[in-house]
């Protein structure tokens, strides 16, 4: 059992240490600051103008107020004050918000994995660029394509 035990705390140990659960928790990290940016850049930019053109609605008040227990609504001022109240609400305006934040997430996300794509392809391709098209022949010594099993020449198997 104990032997068991410490089988598994070194592949534990194997695993956190090979980088791979860094990168991760790195890229989580990275990954929070960069969806409060997002979050941020669509609440305080894009949203404000956006309501604006729309006829001044605050996407963030854009809630819907449901009945109490004795079916009665009461319609409260702002999402803040109806909260406030204990009303039980559905925030649709704020669904909206994160809606728009997540597009623009996903984009970013998108955009960077074409890129990240992009400078794979070109360093595959000068890697590519790079080989040798030729090999010589250990028999005859004759310049053969780099493909080849078997030389033109001499015939021998390579």
């Amino acid at each position: 059992m104990i032997a068991r035990l410490k089988r598994y705390l070194d592949e534990f140990k194997t695993f956190a240490i090979k980088g791979n659960v860094i990168d991760m928790a790195v890229g989580i990290i990275i990954g929070a600051a960069f969806s409060k940016i997002v979050d941020s850049m669509v609440k305080d930019i894009i949203m404000p103008p956006m309501g604006w053109l729309m006829g001044r609605v605050d996407f963030t008040n854009l809630y819907l107020t449901l009945p109490d227990y004795q079916g009665n609504i009461t319609h409260y001022p702002s999402l803040e004050a109806a909260q406030s109240a204990g009303a039980v609400t559905i925030n649709y305006g704020l669904f909206i918000n994160t809606l728009i934040s997540f597009t623009f997430v996903a984009f970013a996300v998108f955009l960077l994995i074409k890129f990240i794509n992009k400078l794979r392809a070109t360093a595959k391709k000068e890697c590519e660029d790079n080989l040798p098209a030729t090999k010589t022949c250990p028999r005859c010594f004759s310049e053969i394509n780099i493909n080849a099993t078997r030389c033109p020449h001499c015939t021998s198997e390579l």
